[in-house]
């Protein structure tokens, strides 16, 4: 019986945590270069996470810490929960656009506002959305 009452405490905790805040914490390979903030960054290894409490803040960071971009995010939600960490890019033409980053388990995401130089490149390609898995942390 006790044992029940402290698992639901844990999970009632658990869900007012996730309620409150989102934490993000994931790391992806990306296999091309990618435009945030405006600035061109490298394929490779990244950890994504977030600077405050609820997430409005992101922090993109190479494997080896020499880059760091840090980017505003608002919040976005789908009708059912992420099956995976993922990462999803706009691309166009062969020009790559952070655009969301959801966490598995969550309906709601963090969505990067579209940059002046991604509308300006969205002019002359159609968009392709493509979604990259990530690692939870």
């Amino acid at each position: 019986m006790k044992r029940n009452l402290l698992l639901f405490a844990v999970a009632l905790t658990l869900l007012v945590t996730t309620a409150s805040a989102q934490t993000i914490k994931v790391q992806a390979k990306i296999p091309f270069n990618f435009v945030i903030n405006g600035a061109t960054m490298p394929a490779g290894e990244y950890l994504v996470e977030s600077m405050d409490r609820d997430g409005g803040v992101l922090a993109i960071r190479d494997s080896n810490l020499k880059t760091t971009n840090l980017v505003i995010a608002n919040a976005c939600e789908s009708h059912k929960a992420s099956a995976h960490s993922k990462l999803i890019f706009h691309r166009y033409g062969e020009r790559y656009f952070l655009s969301q980053v959801w966490i598995e388990g969550n309906n709601r995401g963090r969505e990067l506002r579209t940059s002046a130089r991604e509308i300006e490149v969205a002019k002359d390609f159609s968009a392709q959305e493509v979604v990259l898995m990530a690692a939870g942390r």
